[in-house]
């Protein structure tokens, strides 16, 4: 079963940093697509950073180039989104996506099968 669980959210003032962790099991990490995704309250989700087997990162979002970054450490099953530079505007709330299937990145949240709870980011000016 596969299993998706996001953590390291909290409240951050402006230009402050943040780390989210997606830890992700149940499946062999040798194709994968793990993008993280956010909604703003009132907005719709949208795609911010992938990391993929095939094509390492891809960025989504041209207002986090700079500031955000995506790793990982394999072994653990861990994805990691690195967030400095945060702004009030960055407020949302922050999901890992899975889909193991995947090799390249992709934006449509419609391409990824496992999702986490969430995990809440509030920036404060």
């Amino acid at each position: 079963e596969v299993q998706v669980v996001e953590s390291g959210g909290g409240l951050v003032q402006a230009g402050g940093s943040l780390t989210l962790s997606c830890a992700a099991s149940g499946f062999p990490f040798d194709e994968y697509a793990i993008g993280w995704f956010r909604q703003a309250p009132g907005k719709q989700r949208e795609a911010v950073l992938c990391l993929s087997s095939a094509t390492n990162y891809t960025y989504f979002q041209n207002s986090v180039i700079g500031r955000f970054t995506i790793s990982s450490d394999i072994a653990k099953r861990l994805v990691y989104l690195q967030m400095n530079s945060l702004m009030p505007e960055d407020s949302a709330v922050y999901y890992c996506a899975v889909d193991p299937w995947l090799s390249l990145c992709t934006a449509d949240e419609y391409e990824f099968v496992y999702w986490g709870q969430g995990t809440q980011v509030f920036v404060s000016s």
